[in-house]
This record gives structure tokens, sequence and C-alpha cells, in this order.
């Protein structure tokens, strides 16, 4: 049989299946065989799909902060509570200095506020997966903000968002956008805190506090779609407004929430206790809190961790905050109050390293999206990137080709 009576015989709705199982760098490799693959594999019917396929195999995706050297490196690895072990997939990495704020992420991409290139800072907006960059126009505000990303999942669109200024990508010219400060029913003063905000159902939601006499803990909350601002009062918050590092935000079933860890003693034993603040009405402002003491684990007794966030099927994942060997990921399930630890293999030698260890920000629930792959605005490699180090003033080398 002829070639090409092999490739009339197969369905093209059975191509389409057999290619949403794949990664999508496995797909973008194949659409550039021929005009046919390509005009199949960008089809929006196989974007689709293969979107739907991929949302039923969710994954964790680790961006690792290499000390010393200002490189980032990104892996991800399926997210499967009921293993004893995993192992990476190792995607991009650049070398970069992000200073104080590091990342934030949002539907596939992260989002860094501010990297040393050369001699000029920028906001750059990368995929991890294919290390497609796309760098901002810098923006002219206090020099204590802090810019988040955020999606609105109705008309796929990513907005970046640095205090009252907003950047729409993919909609031509990358301009920012300052909104007029009486269009905003909310405090006249307030400050970004240093912890990542959280993007929920098209709301992107974030940290702050207000700049009066009596200092008070708020939650900015903006609309991707429509733009708007909301502040909620949040005075279970009000003891952490010093220090917020411990705090993270998660999307809690749908709902903001933020999470904090503390060791307690437990019957003489040094114990993990998880307070979860759920926002369970945002007109009210009504929170909810909840106190769990977690299942005694020797190993997550004894390292720094951090909370991930929360799967769609309610485990809320804490990671261990630093590479080593081994490193783990715990699942804890708050209906059953069970803690599941899944021993995470592949980061490599150098960054096992306890002199190279890196820094990990780990977000749950990730899922491969092509149309992030022919985002027009993106560069195609973010591993050409080289920058200059805060510390040292010196370039941090190319590292294209460098063992992981």
């Amino acid at each position: 049989m002829e070639r090409g009576k092999i490739k009339e015989s197969i369905p093209t709705d059975l191509i389409r299946e057999i290619f949403a199982r794949l990664p999508s760098k496995s797909v973008a490799r194949f659409r550039t065989l021929s005009k046919h693959w390509a005009s199949t594999l960008r089809s929006p019917e196989f974007t689709n799909l293969f979107l739907s396929r991929s949302s039923t195999r969710p994954r964790i995706l680790f961006a690792v902060e290499r000390y010393g050297l200002n490189e980032w490196q990104f892996f991800s690895t399926p997210q499967n509570r009921y293993e004893k072990s995993a192992h990476l997939v190792f995607h991009s990495k650049f070398s970069g200095d992000v200073s104080k704020y590091s990342c934030s992420y949002a539907s596939g991409l992260i989002y860094f506020p501010a990297v040393q290139i050369i001699d000029t800072k920028t906001i750059l907006i990368c995929n991890p997966i294919t290390g497609m960059y796309v760098g901002l126009p810098e923006v002219m505000l206090y020099s204590r903000s802090k810019g988040f990303l955020g999606f609105d999942p109705i008309d796929k669109q990513f907005k970046a968002l640095d205090n009252q200024s907003i950047l729409t990508l993919g909609s031509g010219e990358l301009k920012w956008r300052r909104k007029d400060r009486n269009d905003i029913d909310g405090p006249l003063y307030y400050r970004c805190q240093r912890t990542q905000g959280i993007c929920i159902n098209g709301v992107l939601y974030y940290l702050s506090r207000t700049c009066f006499e009596e200092t008070l803990s708020l939650i900015v909350c903006f609309d991707v779609s429509s733009e708007g601002f909301k502040f909620i009062e949040s005075e279970c918050l009000d003891d952490h407004i010093e220090d917020p590092s411990g705090l993270s935000l998660v999307n809690y079933m749908g709902k903001l929430a933020v999470t904090k860890c503390n060791y307690v003693d437990v019957g003489g034993r040094r114990s993990v206790e998880l307070c979860l603040w759920v926002l369970e009405d945002v007109e009210k402002q009504e929170w909810v809190k909840y106190v769990y003491t977690l299942p005694e684990n020797e190993v997550l007794g004894s390292c720094e961790f951090s909370v991930a966030g929360v799967t769609a099927r309610s485990d809320i994942v804490l990671c261990m905050k630093y590479t080593c060997k081994p490193y783990y990921v715990f699942y804890f399930d708050p209906e059953k109050k069970t803690l599941q630890s899944v021993e995470i293999r592949g980061f490599g030698a150098k960054l096992e390293e306890v002199e190279n260890r890196g820094e990990v920000y780990a977000f749950v629930d990730y899922v491969e999206d092509l149309s992030l792959n022919d985002a027009k605005q993106f560069k195609s490699s973010i591993s050409h990137i080289k920058s200059r180090c805060y510390c040292c003033e010196t370039l941090c080398p190319d590292n294209v080709g460098e063992e992981v």
C-alpha cells in the first residue's frame, strides 16, 4: 500500500486522539514534519481536545532557583498521591537574577517581576515547558510594588497587573495602561505584601496592607475580564501583617483560602499544625478558620516546607522548601486526616548537593495547553538570556547544554 493511501486510511479523529495523549513538546516536533501535520495539530479542534485530555492528568510544576548561580530550572511530575515515588521531567532553564520578589504563576505561565538582563531590569513571562518567553516594558511605579499575572478563562486572556497598571498579552503592542484611581472603590493607599498571588476563576487575589496609622490586612481582588478592583478585609490575618512570609494563598475548591503552618508540641512530640482560612462569602467578607494537626511524619517534622496548593480533589499539597536527596512531596486529606508522602526523583546530582541546593516553588494542578505554545508575542528560548547578577555585577553565563 502506498504512503498516501495509508495516510488517507487513518481517520483524522483517530489521529487527533492519538496525538492528544502525547506531551506538548512531542506535538510541537510533529508539527514540523509536513504541512498536513501542521494543519491537523494546529487546528482548534485538536487544541481543545489536547487540553481536555491533559486536564485528566494534572502535574505538579517545580520552579527551582539554584543558589549562588542565579539560575532557574523547571521540572514537572505526575500529581499522584498513591505512588511511593515519582520521576521528574526536566523542561527548561535560564540564568536570571530575579531580585527579592521571586516568581508567581497563572494557568501555565510564570511571571518574574524583575529580572536583571545586562543593564536593564525587565519583567519576564515565560512558558516553563517550552522555554518561550516575552519581556514586558518597564512600569514606572513605586519601588516596592510587585506585579502579578492573571488569566480570564472565558476570553482566554492573560493580563499582567502591577499596582493599578494593567498590560494585556496578545493585544498587539505591549503597553501598560494606568487605571484611573477614581474608578477604584477602596483605600487610597495600600501596599502589596511579599507573597505570591493566585488567580481563581478569572479573579486575581493578592495580600496587601493599608498605609494608614492603623495598619490593616487586605485581600486585593482584581477581575481580569472587567478590570475591576475589590478589597476584602482580612482581620483574621492581622497577626501576620508584619511577617506574611509563611502565608500561602491557595485555591480551595474554587474559593480563596490562606494557609499557615506552625510547629506545635503534641504529647511531647513535634507536630505540624496547619491553619486554613477560607473566604466562604466574598460579598459578606466572611472567613472560616480550620485547624488541622497533621499525622506524625519524621521527614516533615524535621525539614523546612511550604504549601504548594490544594488539588482539585481537595488534597493540601506540601513540598520541601529546598532540593535534597531524598526529596518529598506530601498530600494531606483534610477529610480523612491522612498524610501521604511521595519521593520525587530527578533533580540531578548538582541540585541534590547541600552546597548547590535550590529553593523550590511548586504549583499544583498544572495542565499543558497548546495555545500557550502558539502565543505570537513569545520568543523562542529563554535559555539564551544573559543576565547580570545583582551581587557582583558580572554577566551570568549562557547555560545552554549545561548538565542539570
